[in-house]
């Protein structure tokens, strides 16, 4: 058997398609992170402690008619609609709700408690996805959302319940599993709000730390997908003059352009360094497409995965 076959039985890898799990397939193609989180600037959580079906909105067991009121709603609006839980399935009276804005320079989450799940559809989300408030109550804490959405990929379940697990342990009040959240074959995935982060391949031991990191002002590089804020190509530039000059504040990298031609972007970002203070650099990337492959468990066709790579970080002005 070649040499990543047996990593793969080894795994329980994706030697045929009933045993097919896309992210060991992911590491396998050595599938880069930068640049894979979905582009979205504005989030809606809620929270529904039953079972998430397939789609979860559509098919998880919300009262009669709201998952598909609220999809249209949230489709009209251009907002993100997202079930969350606590790891255990505890829950308060009520139900909770988080409005999060994901802007790279305003981020910001409120939050509240519905009586009824259908409260929700009173949120204007027009407003969210204008930027501004929707009523509820400021936010000051991250949250930290893993996803575990099994019945949409089962990668999604077996890696991402481990990672919930523990940072429930470490950081209880901080904790949620979400539903699906893209990128599949990543997992285990989570998103840090509100600054719309999103993490991948993450392991219990490398998740507990990102969140320590997180509350500490700083960024983890080695596991970030991206900024959601930004476009693909900018999160992979973001990520690459971070590792570069070593900024890993959470603040210090500010976009400020963004051109492209064919297939490089070039970002230019606005940074202060700890040491060496103010500068500016252009970072370019080019973006290509991968052979047709399996992206997730569940994909019934094959797509080329995109890969971001940085050119070159290059001071400027």
């Amino acid at each position: 058997m070649p040499a990543a076959g047996a990593r793969r039985a080894a795994r329980g890898g994706p030697l045929s398609r009933s045993g097919f799990r896309c992210s060991t397939a992911s590491e396998d193609r050595s599938e880069l992170l930068a640049g894979s989180a979905s582009t979205v600037n504005t989030f809606l959580l809620l929270e529904h402690t039953g079972a998430w079906g397939i789609e979860a909105l559509r098919d998880s067991r919300l009262p009669e008619g709201l998952g598909s009121a609220l999809s249209r709603a949230a489709a009209e609006a251009k907002v993100r609609v997202l079930l969350v839980r606590r790891p255990d399935r505890s829950a308060v009276d009520g139900h909770r709700v988080f409005a999060v804005s994901a802007r790279p320079r305003n981020p910001w989450v409120e939050a509240g408690v519905l009586d009824h799940p259908a409260d929700v559809l009173d949120l204007d989300l027009h407003s969210l996805r204008a930027g501004h408030s929707v009523g509820l109550d400021r936010h000051d804490q991250p949250l930290f959302c893993v996803c575990t959405h099994g019945r949409h990929d089962a990668c999604c379940a077996e890696r991402g319940r481990p990672v919930a697990g523990a940072l429930a342990e470490a950081y209880p009040r901080h904790t949620w599993e979400v539903s699906h959240l893209g990128g599949d074959r990543f997992a285990g995935n989570m998103l840090l709000a509100p600054d719309g982060l999103y993490y991948g391949r993450l392991t219990p031991e490398a998740a507990v730390e990102v969140a320590r990191a997180r509350l500490a002002g700083e960024l983890e590089l080695d596991h970030l997908r991206g900024r959601t804020g930004y476009p693909m190509p900018v999160q992979a530039a973001e990520i690459g003059l971070r590792r570069e000059l070593g900024l890993t504040r959470l603040g210090g990298v500010r976009l400020t352009a963004r051109t492209v031609e064919g297939p490089v972007t070039t970002a230019t970002f606005d940074t202060v360094h700890p040491e060496a203070g103010r500068a500016a650099y252009a970072v370019r990337v080019r973006s290509t497409r991968g052979d047709p492959v399996r992206l997730t468990c569940r994909a019934a066709r094959d797509q080329p995965p995109i890969r971001h790579e940085v050119l070159d970080v290059t001071p400027t002005g």
